[in-house]
């Protein structure tokens, strides 16, 4: 997501910000779901509303007390020759809007944006920009561990144990890499200990993943059967994603290493747990 769209988005989520106070007269800010409904995409209340009542499910499972940041209220809505209908709305903390955010339809770009607009506590486009791209690389990363995990459970049913799968995974890197070992592309990127998967930047993540979601599906299409058939298919699905990559004037291998995505995982977590702590409740009713 570019700057400029990212400032469009923060934009839109700043004018249905709310300023009220609570009850030591503090100023706090609030957003009603009906507005957030909008900004996030739905164009039906009666969709918004099952993402609302999962946020307020984890809001129990997480044993926070949704009373703090969920509150049902109703307004009025103006019908034709100047009646009105009084409707559902929610009254949501930020912490509420980030939960609605994380339940919400994550195939949406204004969701994506809005887990990581509530998250962040100075809200500068900058810093949110920055947060996209963590989650982004966060995604990926746990979508190539779905596909490897996948590709396990597959190649066990058709006679590979799991040093075989290391095998065809090791032999799908060198085909990727341009001929340079998993072992290799460690030393090659300075990673002294962990998965090289977990050092890499979010393109050579995803093109890792496609290249296992295409050996996953030509195992199974072209019922592919023994190590020696399935190590074919992988190393031939890394070299037409490399070919890929190469037209575009990509090498995977002279791409710089990223953090560590075990370091990030523990930063947005640890973001989160204080978000929910530093959320200013909803005053008492």
């Amino acid at each position: 997501m570019d700057i400029q769209k990212i400032q469009q988005y923060k934009t839109a989520f700043d004018l249905i910000t709310k300023n009220i106070k609570d009850d030591e007269e503090k100023t706090i800010e609030v957003w009603y779901a009906r507005e957030l409904q909008q900004v996030l995409g739905y164009a039906r209340w009666e969709n918004f509303v099952v993402a609302v009542g999962r946020a307020i499910e984890s809001c129990k499972t997480l044993g926070v007390n949704v009373d703090d940041h969920f509150r049902e209220v109703t307004k009025m809505i103006a019908l034709a020759k100047g009646a009105q209908r009084e409707v559902q709305d929610f009254m949501l903390t930020r912490y509420a809007c980030y939960l609605i955010a994380q339940n919400a339809d994550p195939k949406k770009e204004e969701v994506a944006f809005a887990q990581s607009y509530f998250a962040v506590q100075t809200r500068k486009a900058e810093i949110i920009e920055e947060r996209l791209t963590e989650m982004a690389r966060l995604n990926t990363r746990e979508r190539l561990r779905a596909s490897e995990k996948q590709l396990s459970r597959n190649i066990y049913q058709r006679g590979v144990d799991d040093r075989g799968f290391g095998r065809i995974r090791s032999k799908g890197d060198y085909a990727l890499f341009g001929g340079l070992s998993t072992e290799q592309m460690k030393r090659r990127l300075g990673i002294k200990s962990g998965a090289l998967a977990d050092y890499l930047p979010t393109l050579t993540i995803a093109a890792k993943n496609l290249a296992t979601e295409m050996t996953n599906y030509n195992v199974e299409q072209k019922d592919l059967y023994g190590e020696t058939s399935i190590t074919a298919e992988h190393i031939q699905n890394n070299r037409s994603v490399r070919g890929m990559l190469s037209q575009r004037g990509i090498k995977p291998e002279e791409l710089p290493p990223a953090e560590d995505i075990k370091k990030v995982e523990r930063r947005v977590a640890k973001d989160e747990k204080n978000m929910q702590k530093e959320t200013s409740k909803l005053p008492k009713k």
